[in-house]
């Protein structure tokens, strides 16, 4: 599949689950753009577009935590990515191994 036939949203955006390769673990969710699929394609470490500073960066570059590429998925619907990486240390930006580190409690 090619870069062109993935379905951005009005902003030219697609959401990217991405998920420890080994583990199958859920680490977060970001968005990317076009140009993000692709450096994250050209480079093997995942490459997002950050909504609210408008800018595109390096998961990792920072902090020393950069992703390593397994294999990039589309979804059927060519709607949604899947990036299967090797995730170093924490994928969160509080600190924790993944983003999904809380549990909805049910207040019914």
């Amino acid at each position: 599949m090619d870069i062109s036939e993935l379905k951005f949203d009005a902003q030219g955006l697609i959401p990217c689950v991405v998920q420890q390769y080994d583990t199958g673990e859920v680490l977060m969710v970001a968005w990317m753009n076009a140009e993000s699929v692709e450096l994250t394609l050209q480079t093997g470490t995942t490459w997002f577009w950050s909504r609210s500073r408008q800018e595109l960066w390096n998961k990792g570059a920072t902090s020393g935590n950069m992703q390593q590429l397994h294999e990039l998925k589309v979804d059927c619907d060519a709607d949604t990515l899947l990036a299967l990486v090797d995730s170093p240390g924490p994928a969160c930006h509080t600190g924790n191994r993944s983003c999904f580190f809380r549990t909805l409690d049910d207040a019914r």
